[in-house]
């Protein structure tokens, strides 16, 4: 979704812009491309990641800075920066293209005997295999139902107990077939794994953790004007952002027989979509991982 997010940004002369999920620098180099006098700073906690945007906007010369980091650590980021305010940000939730067809990186369940992995920043010694291996039957259950809104977390989590027992799980292959066991076989499908990596995966980054306020710090650093782009995979993430964003573009709260507002609040943004935009039939055409994308927009007052 380049397209719609260099339009919904609406980047304007001298601006500074963040990219806060820089990946291998699709959307950065759109945003630097646009503009020839705006700056950009972007953050990504994956290493490839960040060797391969450092590639791609090597042309851009000093118009943008790389942090290996967690969007989520803006504040320092932007400390070290020298900056207060921002002219626009990107957040493209989620994992990459790059890091689901990377079998070594062990993130999809059709990676085969690659290790259970799952780690957007290979510095962590957290894993994906301390989780499936190391947490209990009721934490399992918690994340599958949290994270991947699965209906058979119970009886995944209890084959997985089992599966441990005898032996760690240690490959995605293992793991899939644990969880195609654990489901009635007339729901038994290609991707029936899908949901309980997508919980493991999450689990394992934090991806959901601070979040919110994440999302509301940010869009809390927009000039006046400043544009705020999010795009969601999955209706966890897309659910907490347009939370954020309807609590910012909400204004005084106080009952509508008070003759003069007490509460004090005001609108912070405006909502620039009111429902999200979804990618175009030439892009899902092209590739299927768009389907599910949703961008919401807002605009700082």
């Amino acid at each position: 979704m380049v397209n719609e997010v260099i339009e919904g940004l609406a980047i304007r002369d001298g601006g500074v812009y963040f990219d806060g999920t820089a990946g291998g620098g699709g959307h950065s180099s759109a945003i630097l491309g646009a503009n020839a006098t705006v700056k950009l700073i972007a953050t990504d906690k994956d290493g490839d990641a960040i060797e391969e945007a450092g590639r791609r906007l090597a042309p851009y010369g000093e118009r943008y800075r790389l942090h290996r980091t967690d969007f989520k650590n803006y504040e320092s980021v932007f400390a070290a920066e020298g900056i207060d305010q921002i002219d626009g940000y990107l957040l493209d939730l989620g994992i990459s293209s790059h890091q689901i067809d990377d079998e070594a990186r062990g993130f999809a369940y059709r990676n085969g005997n690659a290790p259970l992995d799952m780690r957007m920043d290979r510095r962590s010694e957290f894993s994906a295999y301390d989780v499936v291996n190391g947490y209990s039957e009721v934490r399992l259950r918690q994340i599958l139902y949290e994270y991947g809104e699965e209906q058979y977390a119970p009886s995944i989590a209890r084959n997985l107990m089992r599966a441990r027992a005898e032996k760690p799980v240690a490959t995605c292959k293992e793991l899939e077939e644990i969880i195609e066991k654990s489901v009635p076989a007339k729901y038994r499908y290609a991707a029936c794994a899908r949901k309980t990596f997508q919980a493991i995966r999450i689990e394992v980054n934090g991806e959901l953790e601070g979040l919110r306020e994440c999302v509301r710090g940010l869009t809390r650093r927009l000039k006046r004007g400043g544009r705020a782009c999010v795009i969601t995979f999955h209706s966890l993430e897309d659910r907490i952002v347009k939370q954020v964003f309807r609590d910012l573009s909400a204004g005084c709260t106080c009952p509508k027989d008070f003759p003069q507002c007490v509460c004090g609040r005001k609108e912070e943004i405006e909502l620039v979509t009111r429902k999200p935009l979804t990618a175009c039939k030439e892009e899902t055409d092209e590739n299927s991982r768009s389907k599910c994308a949703k961008l919401r927009i807002a605009q700082k007052l």
